[in-house]
């Protein structure tokens, strides 16, 4: 196995298991549940990198449904915020109440 490739695997697997501490107790608190996904999703991210340089594979969680909104609604969010990001590199223009 690919040195990188391992690495982030070891990576996944610790913020896996400090996912499943967070959120396996009794109390769950938001905050650190939070904190422990983002780090799940970026120790995947570089995972997937990691795998795509050395194997010019896929991401293999593209395929993983993303638990609350559907796919199509992400998307369509997604682009909403990128047009409004687009219209307010300019200057905000007010419109005047008719």
């Amino acid at each position: 196995m690919s040195k990188k490739i391992d690495a982030a695997l070891k990576d996944l697997k610790k913020a896996l298991n400090a996912h499943a501490d967070a959120v396996g107790g009794s109390a769950v608190s938001l905050k650190k549940a939070q904190r422990a996904s983002s780090k799940v999703a970026a120790a995947a991210s570089a995972y997937a990198e990691a795998v795509h340089t050395k194997s010019g594979m896929g991401n293999p969680f593209d395929d993983m449904a993303q638990p609350g909104l559907e796919r199509a609604t992400i998307a369509s969010l997604a682009a909403e915020r990128d047009s409004i990001a687009h219209h307010l590199t300019g200057p905000i223009q007010v419109q005047k109440q008719t």
